[in-house]
Order: C-alpha cells, then structure tokens, then sequence
C-alpha cells in the first residue's frame, strides 16, 4: 500500500503506508511509479506477515 503526493511541477512522491519509507520523489509517470513501488521490499510488511504465518502454523498445531 503507497501513498501518493503530486508535486507542484506534475512530479509525484510515493510512500510506503508500511514503513513510511519514501519509496521515490519526482517520478513523473504513472508506470515509473509502478515499477518503483513494486521493486521495494518492506522489511515491516514481511516482518508482519512472517508472524502472521508463524502464528497461523501455531494456531494449527493446538488445534491438532
């Protein structure tokens, strides 16, 4: 999930809603946007769905 700012010359920003991280500042297209936001790694999303996994095998072993 990014959030997206326009810049005052037409540019864009965008912000990882995870860790907060600028991904990119002064992107110019849509695509580029993209493809910069789909390169990041999220080390608070993995972090997150890792503990969900770990959990869900738990849960899953109690219930056995």
């Amino acid at each position: 999930m990014y959030n997206r700012t326009q810049n005052e010359n037409g540019t864009f920003n965008t912000r990882c809603l995870f860790c907060f991280m600028t991904i990119a500042s002064a992107v110019e297209s849509d695509k580029e946007l993209e493809r910069v936001e789909a390169r990041h790694i999220c080390p608070e999303r993995a972090l997150s769905e890792l503990l969900a996994r770990e959990k869900a095998i738990e849960s899953q072993s109690h219930a056995n």
